[in-house]
């Protein structure tokens, strides 16, 4: 508009310039369109070359990317997928095909975007699931998997190997068989090592410092540590074998923390009886062996001078909290009236912490009543936490788990811990304790109270009540003396025989009437054979009996011909569904209770469970059946 306004003005000064003027102009505007259209022309045509280019490449990259790309229906039927699913599955196509049968771990159960990994031969691939797409991208983690594979593999595993009692087996010997002893075992372990390719190194003459992959622990855990059998069929013409425990740790990558673990993994082997290994991966615990019963000590050093710590520990407290287990049995109430005893002679005040009468001790707790020297210092778990501060001393019998004893509470309000027991050593654990007195190979608590007791002082002087209670204790765990008696079983009745217990207060603490004699016969009436030589006696879900009870019927039938374990579930009087076990030997019972949360002995242990008795039953038979009853269930 400018130009022709312009060239308008040239008309009217000079007609010839502005029909000069109006000529460019027009040359001017014919131009501008010209090139106008030229540029739109060229630039249209290369919008549309730039799409179809970027079509192209996607098309390639969908069919050429390394990642698998599939796309199913609502019926999980597979209706697209890029050629790297082909080479993934090794089919042309599997359009038609649904999911799970393409690969069984395909399994689509929530609505959400899902991640899992899967395996084909030896290859492994991640599948990233967008059910919302109904889309499935999978990509290759095979070199992922195989470095984290090797990195887990190659964790370093730290152990330590002992011999359980050498100086017990080689009392006696001489130097020169002795040595030849030591050199068929050593060369027995020494083998082994090299067959595992397992780094050993021997620190002193019972103990090595072993060292492994975790890969190497697997197998050897997959072969149940045959080491632990061969060395004790090594020695088995010997009077006492020779066994070995062993402790590992792995899961860690601190060397110092690692050391530690296998040190505390050891002491668990051997505080549950030795011969068996013991191993801690992060948080898990897991044993292994634990065929044989602990061996009996021969010397009695250790009971001194824990008898002698305990005696300093004691005259340095105010006060002295004894407790045992829930539920106590006469074992637990014998072992407590012994340590009130050893307080006393200490010259300290002794409380023996019990919630309530029971069953088990109700006859004891009858004659208890009748001397005052005893039954003043009987309180309630209310009364003890009370009277309980940093300046007392809490010692815990027959039981090494807080969350056993009367009141855990009484733990936490004291920093001085003694812990006394003859239970094989279990995960749980009292582990702030400054004292631990635990003798696996012991028959009773109250045998290795009664040892403590002779080291107190000479010539202790000791009522007949007590000598009675603890002697009480020591025949019920070894009824009578005839299962896990030892020399020093015998030795320990004897110091109490001579104290003036009272073998016949004994047996009338122990009668039974005929109530419960029928119901032991109602219960018996309900057990079942399995596998022709195990006893599982499952009672009447419509009445409760005590823990005392069911225990009295599984040592019945362990009587019975061909019998060599037996198992008896009931409902006790709190609700709770309590299994006892018993064994001759050949079956450990002790593992199959851990595994339902109980413990006990290798011929003796217990568990209490939350349900239903065929519940407690079925899981009962599972854990039987898991195991191969051909190598004793003892594995």
């Amino acid at each position: 508009m400018l130009l022709l306004l312009f060239t308008a003005a040239l008309f009217f000064l000079h007609w010839w310039v502005g029909a000069a003027a109006l000529l460019a102009v027009g040359a001017l505007v014919y131009y501008v369109l010209t090139a106008e259209q030229a540029f739109y022309a060229q630039l249209n045509d290369y919008i549309m070359t730039l799409t179809h280019r970027v079509k192209k490449a996607g098309a390639e990259v969908v069919q050429e990317l390394p990642i698998g790309m599939l796309v199913y229906n609502e019926d999980k039927i597979i209706e697209w997928h890029n050629p790297y699913i082909g080479k993934v599955f090794e089919q042309e196509s599997i359009v038609g095909q649904s999911l799970h049968h393409v690969h069984p771990s395909l399994k689509l159960g929530k609505d959400t975007e899902q991640r899992m990994d899967i395996s084909m031969g030896e290859s492994y691939y991640r599948c990233l699931i967008r059910p919302d797409d109904r889309l499935i991208y999978m990509y290759n983690i095979t070199e992922q998997t195989t470095l984290a594979r090797r990195y887990e593999e190659e964790q370093i595993a730290l152990g330590i190997l002992m011999l359980d009692n050498l100086d017990e087996v080689a009392q006696g010997m001489d130097d020169q068989t002795r040595s030849l002893l030591l050199a068929k075992v050593i060369g027995a372990i020494t083998e082994w090592a090299n067959q595992n390719h397992i780094y050993i190194r021997r620190s002193a003459s019972d103990r090595f410092f072993v060292l492994m992959h975790t890969k190497t622990l697997r197998e050897i855990e997959q072969s149940k540590f045959d080491i632990l059998d061969e060395v004790r069929d090594l020695t088995g013409d010997l009077k006492l074998p020779l066994t070995l425990s062993i402790g590992i740790a792995t899961g860690t990558e601190q060397l110092t923390e690692l050391g530690s673990l296998a040190q505390s993994s050891l002491d668990v082997a051997l505080g549950r009886g030795g011969d068996q290994a013991a191993v801690r991966a992060d948080q898990r615990l897991s044993f292994y062996g634990g065929r044989s019963n602990a061996v009996e000590k021969r010397t009695r050093v250790r009971a001194r001078v824990i008898s002698h710590a305990l005696r300093d520990l004691m005259k340095e407290s105010d006060k002295v909290i004894i407790m045992g287990h829930r539920y106590p049995d006469m074992d637990s109430m014998g072992a407590a009236v012994g340590v009130l005893k050893m307080a006393q002679v200490c010259g300290k005040e002794g409380y023996i912490v019990l919630e309530d009468d029971n069953p088990s001790i109700h006859r004891m707790l009858q004659e208890l009543e009748q001397h005052e020297s005893i039954q003043k210092w009987i309180i309630t778990p209310e009364q003890a936490l009370s009277i309980t501060n940093q300046r007392s001393l809490a010692i815990v019998v027959d039981t090494h788990k807080s969350s056993m004893v009367a009141e855990p509470k009484i733990l936490q309000h004291t920093g001085r811990i003694v812990v006394i027991d003859h239970h094989r050593r279990g995960e749980e654990f009292i582990d702030d304790a400054i004292l631990i007195y635990i003798e696996p190979y012991a028959s009773s608590t109250c045998e290795l109270v009664t040892e403590l007791l002779q080291y107190l002082q000479d010539r202790l002087p000791m009522e007949t009540i007590e000598a009675t209670s603890l002697l009480a204790g020591i025949v019920v765990d070894t009824k009578s003396f005839s299962l896990r008696t030892g020399a020093r079983t015998f030795e320990a009745a004897s110091f109490l025989r001579r104290n003036g217990a009272d073998s016949a207060l004994v047996q009338q603490m122990l009668k039974e009437d005929l109530e419960e004699f029928i119901q032991k016969s109602e219960i018996i009436k309900h057990a079942e054979i399995w596998h022709s030589c195990i006893a599982i006696c499952a009672a009447d879900e419509e009445h409760k009996y005590s823990q005392l009870l069911i225990a009295k019927v599984a040592d019945t039938l362990l009587n019975m011909t061909e019998i060599s374990a037996s198992f008896v579930i009931a409902e006790r009087p709190d609700g709770l569904i309590g299994i006892s076990a018993r064994s001759l030997g050949k079956v450990n019972v002790q593992v199959i209770m851990e595994q339902l949360g109980g413990g006990g002995h290798l011929t003796n242990a217990a568990a209490q469970l939350e349900g239903t008795i065929d519940e407690a039953q079925s899981e009962l038979k599972r854990l039987l059946q898991e195991i191969d009853l051909r190598e004793g269930l003892s594995e």
